[in-house]
């Protein structure tokens, strides 16, 4: 029975160049074909409007100014090399135009202090953006152990998603998911952490160390959702003591049943409730039963959550989502029309692939579901442009035929 339900397969994202684990990266600089482009054509422009002007040595002098550009945007090198060509090019104007000593030895001076300074502002800047990037490849090995890679398959269904953090270079956004398979059935949580960034890892690791411990012992699911809420309460204990801010999570757990082949369950704790998408039939969200609180505020209620249960038939689909998504507004703050736009995407999958030749192989072998998480991540990034408001979290369950499981539990990996 544990071998039925075990991960039979798990696709990874292609290794990454790393050293000690972590991904090697170096400072972003101008080409050496740009920079010597760059260098030519600035002095070319100094030198034909000082021999315009009439005025050779006193223009010349704004040459000073190449090793500080160089030194914001090049490496030592190429800053080193701006130095010396200011230096040799002033140097070669007052010689053949030399004026009053006082103003040579001035213009000579000022040209050796920024070239000084150009080359040690150089070296700061390179000293301080690799180790951003060295913390930055860091936080990125820290974020594929706190969420799991996708896709995932179990023998029930083939999980795929993605996740974006509000913004880029933060790659510890609110929003968080797992997926866990247990003897009870696959296992999925998303949801979304009150607060962005690392104030919020602590809460995201005590939600999803809960998950990972207790979707495996718990029967129900209503028991792993109060396991949730134990985490939630006693990391909040703590940052209490601590002085820091208490959270809540909104979240969603859901269970496919490994025995009924239409059904799965849900708890509703405040979040978003889940789209199904089904061959034939338009995209329709899901009815679940009363929204209880979030994660962390079971005790402002007398009632206890439980769980609902719901059609999920195998060869559909099953969308879930953070607000990052059904809250998206675009430049004139309308919100994101997210039934609309699911259902215009899964219509455009079914036509593209009516329309591919016969014999062609598909994009996406595995199943049209793959690709509606990047479709929906595409079209929402085209609603918003050029800025997104929220951490976006997409994750869609593929429910397989009941011939896939049996080959699937026949045949683990």
């Amino acid at each position: 029975m544990e071998q039925q339900h075990k991960v039979v397969d798990r696709l990874r994202p292609a290794a990454l160049h790393t050293q000690g684990g972590v991904e090697q990266q170096r400072p972003k600089s101008l080409s050496t074909r740009v920079f010597v482009l760059w260098l030519a054509a600035l002095t070319a422009l100094v030198l034909g409007l000082s021999l315009a002007a009439g005025s050779e040595v006193r223009l010349i002098g704004l040459l000073i100014f190449l090793p500080a550009i160089a030194a914001s945007l090049g490496t030592v090198r190429q800053t080193q090399v701006a130095s010396l060509w200011a230096l040799a090019a002033v140097t070669a104007s007052i010689a053949r135009s030399p004026g009053y000593h006082l103003d040579d030895g001035i213009t000579l001076a000022l040209t050796l202090v920024f070239a000084g300074l150009a080359t040690y502002g150089s070296r700061w800047r390179i000293a301080r953006d690799t180790e951003l990037l060295r913390l930055r490849s860091t936080a990125a090995v820290v974020q594929q152990h706190i969420l799991h890679p996708l896709p995932e398959l179990t023998s029930q269904v083939r999980v795929d998603g993605i996740f974006e953090p509000v913004q880029e270079d933060k790659l510890f956004g609110g929003d968080i998911y797992d997926v866990a398979a247990t003897r009870y059935g696959t296992r999925v949580l998303i949801g979304d952490v009150q607060g962005k960034g690392l104030s919020a890892v602590g809460v995201a690791f005590a939600v999803l160390g809960g998950f990972r411990e207790a979707a495996h012992r718990e029967p129900t699911l209503a028991g792993l959702v109060d396991a949730l809420e134990m985490s939630v309460v006693r990391h909040n204990a703590y940052a209490r003591h601590s002085g820091e801010p208490e959270r809540f999570v909104t979240a969603l757990v859901v269970c496919v049943d490994p025995v009924d082949q239409g059904t799965a369950q849900a708890v509703n704790c405040g979040h978003l409730p889940p789209y199904l998408v089904r061959d034939g039939c338009p995209p329709v969200q899901v009815e679940l039963g009363d929204t209880g609180v979030p994660l962390g505020l079971a005790s402002l209620v007398s009632e206890g959550r439980v769980a609902d249960g719901f059609g999920f038939p195998p060869d559909s689909t099953l969308l879930l989502y953070t607000d990052g998504l059904s809250e998206a507004r675009n430049g004139d703050g309308m919100f994101y029309p997210l039934a609309e736009r699911l259902a215009t995407l899964v219509e455009e999958s079914k036509a593209a692939e009516a329309t591919r030749p016969e014999g062609e192989t598909p994009q996406r072998p595995e199943g049209s579901a793959l690709g509606l998480a990047q479709a929906l991540r595409a079209d929402v990034r085209a609603y918003t442009h050029p800025h997104q408001q929220d951490d976006l979290a997409i994750l869609t369950l593929e429910r397989l035929s009941a011939h896939a499981a049996e080959s699937r539990e026949g045949n683990p990996v």
